[in-house]
């Protein structure tokens, strides 16, 4: 255990049963989360509504006590060579950032990259970390082997709204160019505008923003969800609002009346108009060298001994 006194961040080193785990309503089968807990501490973080859930603190406390599952790589290993792995998609990043500070010490994200290019195993990574442009190549190797992509969660690219909401994470332009540096090393990377803020950032000039930001650096896509605001989620995220935007608490008690959704009324527009600016800025995979699998029976002749 050791602390960054300048955050007052615990980081508590324990040993990991396992290292995937089964999601079930998600577009991918399994997840796989080196860390737990993020100092990122996004005040929407969908998270923190399974934080209270667990009965651990999901307000301003969440972040400041992080698990590192210090032998995640070898139970990884494990498991992606058992006779019963059926090669089923892994999701990095689903429930904390792979690729917060502490992967600068720990280094477990790329050793689980690692045995995931040896099994030549598909993947996805999640995350709003700069840091991931260490593995550039590394994640190439792996994309070379199996389907491999990144997506980089870019929501606005407006100073105040991102220095507010997501206070610990790195500037979203930075994030952008860790794209650039992703994709001419022929990974396949994209944007996620999630969540979109209504009232914030869901406007048509400040999509438009992200979406030619998002052209500009490369990204191979992009695409968008509206917040969703459950128990834990929503009392720190409406109480970080009141403060900051106080005028818009009324609009956000209106829209999430009815539950953590906002009504499809509301959110289909805002999807359309980020589909619609994707078209128009040409957002669509343009690697001059793409790291991509081989042919399915030369991808098996990967995996037998010669």
């Amino acid at each position: 255990m050791f602390y960054h006194a300048w955050m007052r961040v615990e980081y508590r080193e324990e040993p990991c049963k396992a290292a995937l785990n089964r999601v079930k309503g998600m577009p991918f089968t399994w997840s796989l989360n080196p860390y737990m807990g993020c100092v990122h501490r996004c005040t929407f973080c969908y998270v923190r509504a399974f934080e209270r859930r667990a009965d651990r603190p999901s307000d301003h406390r969440y972040g400041t006590s992080i698990r590192v599952k210090v032998n995640v790589a070898e139970r990884l290993r494990a498991e992606l060579t058992r006779p019963s792995w059926r090669g089923e998609g892994i999701a990095i990043g689903a429930a904390t950032d792979p690729y917060q500070p502490a992967e600068g010490r720990y280094r477990l994200t790329r050793a689980c990259v690692e045995v995931l290019r040896d099994t030549a195993s598909a993947f996805h990574v999640i995350t709003r970390g700069p840091l991931i442009v260490r593995d550039a190549e590394l994640l190439a190797e792996a994309a070379s082997r199996a389907d491999v992509s990144v997506t980089f969660s870019v929501p606005t690219v407006d100073d105040d709204v991102w220095r507010a909401t997501e206070p610990g994470t790195a500037p979203p332009l930075k994030r952008l160019r860790a794209l650039r540096v992703l994709v001419d090393a022929g990974v396949r990377a994209s944007v996620g505008m999630a969540p979109l803020l209504p009232g914030l950032s869901d406007g048509p000039d400040s999509i438009e923003r992200v979406v030619a930001a998002a052209r500009e650096a490369g990204a191979c896509g992009i695409w968008a969800n509206l917040l969703y605001l459950r128990p834990g989620t929503r009392e720190h995220f409406l109480e970080c609002l009141a403060r900051d935007w106080p005028e818009l608490l009324p609009d956000y008690e209106r829209l999430y009346a009815r539950g953590a959704y906002l009504p499809r009324t509301a959110a289909r527009p805002v999807k359309e108009e980020v589909r619609r600016l994707a078209k128009l800025h040409g957002v669509r995979d343009r690697r001059l060298v793409a790291a991509r699998p081989p042919a399915r029976d030369e991808q098996l002749s990967l995996l037998t001994p010669a």
